[in-house]
């Protein structure tokens, strides 16, 4: 295990696979600006690694998140410190990331820490998880991502049904919505978050990573310019070994050997 930055996240390798980690257990991984920062870096370092197909997003300890830190946010009117570039930094870092990236979703994940996963490509939640977006109850509203990312994943009237009462949302209705992926026992969400980012490292790193690219740009181009930019990416494929691996195997039915090349 790797501490990143000031010790509050943590990467974990494994194969094909990385593990970044919330590591706050004794405040539920409350999140504080250097943890934001030390997350923001640990996907940084992991994007620019060729070795690493996939990554998973957990919390150490019981909980995913509590989402922000209260006291922090209690005070963050009055510092003239306070980052406010923190937050959507590390939701950018998330989102852009070159390798899909696997939410873990246990015990808790209100407020910030929702909002935390929605850049996130697949979600795990365990079936008594406390999900949902509070801000609302606490006199503001969501505005870390909250309102602009959930629409594109659910649709405009359950966001706004979600923003507008902050309750929590059940996590058998997030998986009917589409919000989340699976839903699985408490205890074994990361593992089952493992388990689906490995499935991924099955596949081309490749063709993930443009495949990844042409869906986060579905959303936001118009039809045509979106067919002509899914046309250049696959064919940025087209002359890989991958590529030719993926087809030779199938071809010889067997599974490939991917090399990311």
């Amino acid at each position: 295990m790797q501490t990143v930055g000031s010790g509050l996240a943590k990467i974990d390798r494994e194969g094909r696979r990385a593990d970044v980690y919330l590591s706050r257990p004794g405040k539920r991984n409350a999140m504080t600006v250097d943890l934001m920062k030390d997350l923001t870096e640990a996907f940084r370092r992991l994007d620019a690694d060729d070795d690493i197909w996939a990554i998973t997003l957990l919390g150490e300890g019981p909980v995913f998140s509590a989402g922000m830190d209260l006291e922090m946010m209690r005070k963050r009117v009055e510092s003239t410190s306070f980052d406010d570039e923190a937050f959507p930094t590390l939701l950018s870092s998330i989102e852009r990331a070159r390798q899909p990236v696997v939410a873990g979703i246990k015990g808790a994940a209100p407020a910030g820490a929702f909002e935390l996963t929605l850049p996130c490509d697949l979600r795990v939640i365990g079936s008594d998880a406390k999900y949902g977006l509070l801000e609302t109850s606490l006199g503001t509203f969501p505005h870390g991502g909250g309102t602009q990312r959930l629409p594109r994943l659910i649709g405009l009237s359950k966001a706004k049904e979600l923003v507008l009462t902050a309750d929590y949302v059940d996590p058998e209705e997030a998986h009917r919505i589409g919000l989340v992926h699976e839903v699985c026992d408490p205890e074994a969400v990361d593992d089952r978050t493992r388990a689906l980012a490995d499935r991924l490292c099955e596949n081309a790193p490749l063709g993930l990573r443009n495949g990844k690219r042409a869906l986060n740009a579905a959303l936001d181009t118009p039809l045509e310019r979106g067919l002509e930019y899914e046309r250049t990416l696959g064919l940025e494929l087209d002359d890989t070994a991958d590529y030719r691996e993926g087809f030779e195997a199938r071809l010889e039915d067997r599974d490939p050997e991917f090399g990311g090349e």
